[in-house]
């Protein structure tokens, strides 16, 4: 035959497009060549394929064999194509039915001893090949229940060898040869375990604890339940040992659970983040805390090779922690003003420009000064003036701007009890608030726009926000503060059950906008 078909996807960011495997057997001295701008891992193919073959029983011919990945000029990367690769080349050898291969698409590595071996990014493939208006899909058998998740009418068909899949495209004639060589028997796979392996805890998904556990913070509690209710960003000053992290780390498991709209975006994120094969769509709003040391690179994604995710990425519809934030570089907490305004983050690099989605609630923690103590009462401050204002300065005006909700973290006493505000009590009146919010609006407050703040479902009386004009008419708030303040109060108003913010509502969300002065 002279030119073969079948399908792959190459992943971009959190989607796909359809490539078009072709290969052609030539007359030429033998050769094994792939063109259309594949990666390192990708033109390593050449010899995974030829091997894999041979210890499936199904040898390539002798013959110049070339496969082209079109679109010719769309980046391809990554092992998923090995499959693919396989199966055209061996229908242009007369192995299996060309036609049973020409609108299937198939994704997996090939083992040397002819295994298909799971690979990252399986979901958002799927859903890119039900979008292009392919029906089947052939997987690695690990990562079947992962493709199951891209829609119900698509059918997903495991394969756990080369052998098992060129079986399954072979017309009778083709079947009956094949059947009739024998292959050495394939022993029990071991592997060892990964670091994303489903049956160890996910590194986004931490024990949740109980808002029972922190002592004497109810105003760093209702803060939190505020930032929740509302997808507010949450500031916390304190000094050390006051409980910052541990509210930080609680407030995960107050938020609404995610609707499958943002389930299927979070779990293509954690598939192409090759965090472990997926049984389920991931319902929990993930909770990513970096080190103060992190890179920009390591915070918004990027790479010399293949584009990952960061840490605003895998914080999608989550909590994205940076404690100690005072201790970060100026220029990284800079970097995160596009994707808190945007929702998205744009990585551009000489081979190519991604958009991974970057939805989160940022929740930052720093102490008031380098020694931990200014203005705390508890001890006296040994830092300088300019250390001090070194400090501060760090945590730029404008990320500061776009913080909802600020609260002061006093060290707690050590005879007042346990909060009273549980963590099932919390959340189920975020969840209530949360409603009301999306049914008046169709989104949480935080996502308001100011244009909707003005219409006459959303205005709050000038009777309610008469001390936020006088804020605002003093320059102590921006333009954009007055906003925030604005749809605090309204997610204020939604956990008190109240149809619109009064007063007292709006004077709350002002406290909690300026709670750090």
């Amino acid at each position: 035959m002279a030119v073969a078909r079948t399908w792959a996807v190459a992943v971009v960011g959190i989607g796909g497009t359809a490539v078009e495997v072709e290969a052609d057997l030539g007359a030429q001295l033998p050769r094994f060549s792939i063109i259309g701008l594949a990666d390192r891992a990708l033109a390593e193919a050449e010899d995974r394929v030829r091997q894999a073959a041979a210890n499936a029983g199904v040898s390539l011919p002798a013959r110049r064999l070339t496969v082209n990945l079109a679109p010719a000029d769309l980046p391809k990367h990554g092992t998923g194509f090995d499959l693919a690769v396989a199966l055209a080349a061996l229908a242009a050898g007369g192995v299996v039915d060309a036609a049973r291969i020409d609108r299937v698409v198939h994704i997996g590595e090939l083992g040397l001893d002819g295994r298909v071996r799971s690979v990252p990014g399986v979901l958002p493939a799927c859903i890119a090949a039900r979008d292009a208006g392919f029906t089947t899909v052939v997987v690695p058998a690990d990562n079947v229940d992962e493709a199951r998740l891209a829609a119900d009418d698509l059918q997903v068909l495991p394969v756990s060898t080369l052998r098992e899949a060129v079986l399954g495209c072979a017309d009778d004639d083709q079947r009956a040869r094949l059947e009739a060589q024998p292959v050495p028997a394939l022993g029990a796979r071991w592997a060892p375990r990964r670091s994303g392996d489903a049956s160890r805890p996910h590194p986004t998904s931490v024990v949740r604890s109980d808002f029972a556990d922190v002592h004497d913070q109810d105003d760093a509690i209702r803060a939190a339940q505020i930032a929740a209710a509302g997808a507010h960003h949450l500031s916390m000053v304190g000094s050390p040992g006051t409980g910052k992290s541990m509210i930080a780390e609680r407030l995960a498991g107050i938020m609404p659970r995610l609707d499958d709209h943002s389930a299927r975006e979070l779990s293509c994120i954690r598939s192409i983040a090759g965090e472990g094969a997926l049984t389920a769509l991931e319902r929990t709003p993930p909770f990513v805390a970096p080190h103060h040391t992190a890179s920009t690179v390591a915070l918004l994604g990027g790479g010399s090779g293949r584009i990952r995710p960061g840490a605003v990425t895998l914080a999608c519809h989550g909590v994205l922690f940076l404690d100690e934030v005072s201790e970060m570089s100026r220029h990284t907490l800079n970097a995160l003003r596009q994707p808190i305004e945007t929702g998205e983050v744009r990585i551009h690099r000489a081979s190519g420009n991604v958009t991974f989605p970057a939805r989160f609630q940022l929740t930052l923690a720093s102490n008031p000064c380098p020694c931990g103590f200014a203005g705390t009462g508890e001890r006296e401050c040994t830092c300088s003036p300019d250390a001090l204002r070194r400090y501060r300065s760090r945590l730029a005006g404008p990320i500061m701007d776009r913080i909802d909700v600020r609260v002061r973290v006093a060290a707690p006493r050590r005879t007042r009890p346990g909060s009273q505000a549980t963590t099932a009590r919390l959340a189920e009146a975020v969840d209530r608030a949360r409603r009301r919010a999306v049914e008046r609006a169709g989104k949480p407050n935080a996502a308001l726009s100011r244009a909707e703040l003005g219409t006459a479902s959303l205005a709050i009386p000038p009777s309610a926000r008469r001390h936020l004009d006088q804020a605002w008419d003093r320059g102590i708030l921006s333009m954009r503060g007055y906003d925030r303040v604005r749809r605090v109060a309204w997610t204020i108003a939604d956990l008190e059950d109240r149809d619109r913010p009064g007063a007292d509502d709006v004077d709350q969300a002002l406290y909690f906008r300026r709670g750090e002065a």
